[in-house]
């Protein structure tokens, strides 16, 4: 190595590490004033009546689930299923089709062709909806 070439890389190095060690002096902040309270004390205003929380809408996808390919349908939370909206009980979560017609069905398509299943065979949600 040139002598040239060892004195630069001996300079970058020390120059480097003189950066990793120094710390910066912090600086502190700057007072806060406080100023007593102007003018006579008043009387809180009453308290406001509680509005009750405005109605969310329900969310259109799911975070966890793809929605069904074609087809209207929205998600429902508590059902943890979609559910199609141009057919009557009739929901959808991964890649399969379930229906309520006086006990519970699947399908891997929309119409069918249909088996029939108990609640075990179903989304826990949709159990609780049609036990």
């Amino acid at each position: 190595m040139t002598a040239i070439a060892r004195v630069t890389l001996i300079s970058l190095v020390l120059g480097l590490s003189a950066c990793a060690v120094h710390r910066p002096e912090p600086v502190p902040a700057p007072p806060i004033e406080t100023l007593p309270p102007a003018g006579p004390a008043s009387k809180p205003a009453p308290p406001a009546t509680p509005q009750p929380p405005a109605a969310k809408p329900m969310p259109r996808t799911s975070a966890s689930f793809a929605p069904p390919p074609g087809g209207a349908s929205h998600w429902d939370p508590r059902l943890q299923v979609y559910v199609l909206e141009n057919q009557p009980d009739t929901y959808y979560r991964q890649r399969t089709y379930y229906r309520w017609n006086n006990g519970w069905s699947w399908a891997t398509s929309p119409q069918g062709p249909w088996e029939a299943t108990d609640t075990t065979g179903v989304p826990a949600g949709l159990g609780r909806q049609h036990p």
